[in-house]
């Protein structure tokens, strides 16, 4: 179990922070035990059944060493995905539901390159912005830095340059 102010991630949101442990009758189903998760990368509440908890993937937030690691798997080239893109999109969506650091930074990593390489499609697009708020997340939980901060390490990682720092 969780406690206040722990910092904790939720598959597909992102990283936040434990703001309460309430009980609450939602549901007409009797009273339960929620965690009240406040996302860093949304700025947004998220209520949690506490016994739904492993079910749904939450999880501690990663080290500052993971962090490092992850990085670093950011660099290189494009790894193996699908030609198709509705079995890639269904492969990458199963990846974000795993809430797994390395596999969605794979994910960001590639929707990225493939992005500058051919494009994507607008369901991709929203997917590869998804996947890097939830990376985005849990940087400024780890390394208590900013969103832009967060933003500009996976960048330079995959080495893409921000547009304005090109003029």
């Amino acid at each position: 179990m969780y406690n206040v102010n722990d910092k904790i991630v939720y598959p597909m949101h992102g990283a936040g922070t434990v703001t309460a442990i309430e009980d609450l009758d939602l549901f007409d189903d009797g009273e339960k035990k929620y965690y009240k998760l406040h996302i860093v990368s949304e700025n947004m509440e998220i209520l949690i059944p506490v016994d739904k908890a492993d079910e749904v993937g939450i999880r501690p937030i990663v080290t500052p060493e993971i962090v490092d690691e992850m990085i670093q798997s950011l660099h290189g080239k494009m790894g193996k995905m699908n030609k198709n893109w509705s079995k890639r999109y269904q492969n990458n969506m199963e990846i974000l539901k795993s809430g797994d650091i390395f596999e969605v930074a794979d994910v960001v990593k590639n929707l990225t390159l493939l992005n500058r390489k051919k494009g994507l499609s607008t369901g991709e697009k929203k997917m590869m912005t998804s996947a890097r708020g939830f990376l985005v997340s849990e940087l400024v939980l780890v390394l208590d830095i900013t969103k832009e901060e967060a933003t500009d390490m996976i960048n330079n990682a995959i080495g893409i340059i921000d547009e304005e720092e090109e003029d």
